[in-house]
């Protein structure tokens, strides 16, 4: 039987962007969880989020899961159906389930470095590589920066790219989806993403227009909770649609999968709750018959895409790598050359935060139970 869990700690660190992704975006924040088991075993996890919770996400994880985990088998598969149970009256998701993620994926980390392997070969390695696409959080770049970026990418060797989309007037979207296209070429896919900007009608509009650059898909065109209006949305467009950044449990996306409302399930590992039901939500879009493309977090994302049976494409976003930011204390666990994504070999989940970073608002030292 696997030992107990007899420490959990945390850490709040801030990562500085290398460029804000909007005014009021500038750094990530991230928390980093320790778990020590009763045989001295340690795992590394972490809870991560732009700009709002990161506070409360370190409280739920001091207070309601330590005070739940403590005693209670160090086995990621065994712990989370239980312990999301025991959360559940405080929320079903958000920041549940993302403070949830750090347990999760240190408890993970932990029994892979106790085998001696990578998380993708516990898990169970099924590629040795898988293919990256370029990604910006860019609707606020100048049309010249956003060409440049492109070319950026058209160079690395990326056969697909994802902009962003939603400006105030549809013809500034249109006059830049233009010019990348220009770009990248007709062979590339092309996918945009409004991030919950538009209505249903301007929405309709809007792809309408879009979908003259042979778009491969259009990422969160309403609101991420709106599932009749998404269900609308798809019965009148043909261009596919990706979502799933910000639905937070297996039920959700089952919800919106079952309603035929969604083309591409896109599961953030942390905010979803962890590996653990990343890969039931995985299991589902195969079951159901829908490609799954992970959002974001591309040390992590690409590790999982690795164990997946069939091929997922892997978001890179240009410059928020956490290698790419500087935020790791040893290499990285994943390589990127090209647009293709391979593991290192660093044992466990293979993230390890700089013992530098802080967040400078809260406290430096880990909490620990005493």
């Amino acid at each position: 039987m696997t030992a107990a869990i007899a420490r959990i700690a945390t850490r709040p660190i801030r990562i500085p962007l290398l460029r804000p992704w909007g005014p009021d975006v500038r750094d990530l924040s991230v928390v980093e969880v320790e778990v020590e088991d009763a045989d001295g075993a340690v795992g590394w996890g972490f809870s991560w989020t732009p700009t709002i919770g990161a506070a409360a996400v370190r409280a739920h994880l001091d207070h309601d899961i330590r005070a739940f985990a403590l005693g209670r088998e160090a086995e990621a598969s065994a712990i989370w159906a239980p312990l999301w149970t025991h959360l559940h009256e405080g929320g079903s998701g958000g920041i549940t389930t993302i403070a949830m993620a750090g347990l999760d994926l240190a408890l993970w980390d932990l029994a892979a470095r106790r085998a001696g392997v990578g998380v993708t070969d516990l898990i169970g390695r099924r590629h040795e590589t898988a293919a990256v696409y370029g990604s910006g959080v860019n609707l606020h770049y100048p049309l010249d920066e956003l060409v440049a970026q492109a070319a950026r990418w058209v160079e690395a060797g990326f056969d697909a790219v994802k902009v962003k989309v939603g400006s105030p007037e549809l013809a500034r979207d249109v006059e830049r989806i233009t010019a990348v296209r220009d770009v990248i070429g007709p062979d590339r896919r092309l996918m945009v993403d409004a991030n919950q900007r538009w209505s249903l009608e301007q929405a309709e509009r809007a792809i309408g227009e879009l979908s003259a650059f042979d778009l491969a898909w259009i990422e969160e065109p309403l609101r991420a909770d709106d599932l009749p209006a998404h269900v609308e949305l798809r019965r009148r467009i043909d261009v596919p649609v990706a979502l799933g950044e910000n639905l937070h449990t297996r039920h959700r996306f089952a919800e919106f999968i079952d309603a035929g409302a969604v083309d591409v399930v896109q599961p953030n590992t942390v905010r979803v709750g962890g590996i653990t039901p990343f890969l039931q939500i995985a299991g589902l879009a195969a079951d159901r018959g829908v490609d799954l493309a992970p959002h974001l977090l591309l040390e992590l994302s690409a590790q999982l895409a690795l164990a997946l049976p069939g091929e997922h494409l892997v978001e890179s976003v240009e410059g928020a790598s956490f290698e790419a930011l500087g935020a790791l204390a040893a290499p990285a666990p994943v390589a990127v050359t090209g647009a293709i994504a391979s593991t290192t070999g660093q044992p466990g989940l293979g993230v390890r935060f700089s013992d530098e970073l802080t967040d400078a608002a809260a406290s430096a030292r880990p909490t620990e139970d005493l």
